[in-house]
């Protein structure tokens, strides 16, 4: 993770934008959370109150089965909790009665050497129902096992494991009944042919509690008995979530019939309703405050943003002024520049002027040179010096523009008189074609 240092300016802002949002003080704590929801403070934010209020994350909890979900703890032995132990039908007659107590002692040593050799069974090779690999996978084929001995009419079984189911009832706020199947159990045959086929127990099942069932000879289905710790079979637990806590609220054990069982569910989810009720008025209020809360995050980062907009706009105002404050600064330090280059050009070229030859010097050319402001300069220079001194001494004149072209009047010509990089020595006087007298004027290019 980045340090304080390496934040970008726009991290920065959120990060004092999440502070004030929620109250937190610690920055490092601030940038971890910021850090985990990818710099998106919308998603952090309502986070954050969800966890203080003991809300599932909205933005972090998965989204699919295919991702682990935690499953919820449930209460499996709650004090109120309604418990049905059914016992199987007793002999009727001298016929059953003879038979049974016949059958009694081999049962009994069948049932004792079976109990004694399973475990030492146990002592010299672990149960592998304790190692759960596939639980999705123990589900769907206890699911097929059933289809293919009992048929297809049956309640839906929910096709997920069980701790979806338990999420999946906890989040959707309904009942859910767990069925363990053991195939061992001499009950278990005519509790699924006579009981969970029968229509009324599918009717009932499949508009109402979610239906999650396994065998306990599976990994999956073991687990889920070591935590229900049912007594014997067929078994069926009816749980709800009560009081924040997802509650087993009713055991049914032992064989039971289709109109009974449907009763004493009823009965049992008559007196749970209450609880189910209150967590959807608590869930609706909950939903209802995220909401309001969304709705005025929303709005104050809608009125940050317009702040920030206002002072982004004003600050590109300012910067603007600024810029064009410095661009004339600028340009006058460049001109006041080129003011005291000139000036200083004007005197390095002055001294290399020649000296001005007498009067009645016969090589001696007097020029008379007009100013654009009318003014009349005159100078003579020898006809055979280069023309550039008599550009030096214009430029140099403090009467003269420092932009100009020497023109004769009649015929109208340009004097090639300023040197230049290609012609750094100008034509003479003489060579300019000038007499003993000219009178010539000085053309202001910048006028």
């Amino acid at each position: 993770m980045a340090d304080g240092d390496d934040l970008t300016h726009e991290q920065t802002e959120k990060l004092v934008q999440f502070q004030d949002l929620t109250g937190i003080d610690d920055m490092n704590r601030c940038r971890e959370i910021l850090h985990a929801h990818t710099w998106n403070i919308e998603a952090a934010v309502q986070d954050t109150f969800n966890e203080r209020e003991g809300a599932p994350q909205v933005f972090g909890q998965p989204n699919t089965r295919d991702q682990v979900e935690r499953e919820p703890q449930v209460n499996a032995q709650p004090m109120n909790q309604r418990v049905f132990a059914v016992q199987r039908q007793q002999p009727q007659g001298l016929l059953q009665w003879s038979s049974y107590f016949l059958l009694f002692p081999f049962r009994f040593f069948y049932s004792t050497l079976f109990d004694v050799f399973r475990f030492f069974f146990r002592l010299l090779r672990p149960d592998p129902r304790r190692n759960v690999t596939d639980p999705l996978g123990d589900v769907m084929r206890f699911i097929d096992c059933f289809e293919a001995k009992y048929g297809t009419s049956h309640p839906v079984f929910y096709q997920g494991t069980y701790s979806q189911a338990l999420n999946d009832a906890k989040r959707e706020l309904r009942f859910l009944m767990v069925y363990l199947h053991g195939d061992d159990h001499q009950d278990s045959d005519t509790f699924c042919r006579n009981t969970l086929c029968h229509s009324d127990i599918v009717n009932f099942f499949n508009t109402g509690p979610l239906f999650w069932a396994c065998n306990t000879g599976s990994p999956e289905g073991y687990r889920v008995s070591q935590a229900l710790k049912e007594n014997t079979y067929p078994f069926l637990g009816l749980i709800v979530l009560r009081e924040n806590r997802m509650t087993a609220v009713a055991r049914i054990e032992g064989p039971i019939g289709p109109d009974v069982l449907i009763r004493r569910l009823e009965g049992v989810m008559r007196e749970n309703e209450a609880s189910l009720v209150a967590a959807r008025a608590e869930r609706e209020e909950r939903q209802f405050n995220q909401t309001l809360r969304q709705e005025q995050d929303a709005a104050y980062l809608e009125s940050l943003h317009a702040d920030q907009e206002k002072e982004r706009r004003k600050q590109e105002e300012r910067d603007k002024e600024e810029a064009e404050r410095q661009k004339e600064r600028d340009k006058e330090a460049k001109a006041q520049q080129m003011i005291q280059d000139r000036q200083r050009q004007k005197e390095l070229l002055v001294q290399q002027i020649p000296a001005e030859p007498d009067a009645d010097n016969a090589d001696a050319v007097r020029i008379v040179l007009k100013t654009p402001n009318g003014k009349r300069l005159e100078r003579r220079f020898h006809k055979d010096q280069s023309s550039k001194f008599l550009y030096f001494f214009v430029f140099c004149h403090e009467e003269c523009p420092d932009d100009f072209q020497i023109v004769t009047n009649f015929p109208r010509r340009i004097l090639e008189c300023q040197p230049s990089a290609a012609s750094p020595e100008p034509p003479s006087l003489k060579e300019l074609g000038l007499g003993k007298s000219e009178m010539l004027f000085i053309h202001d290019n910048e006028a």
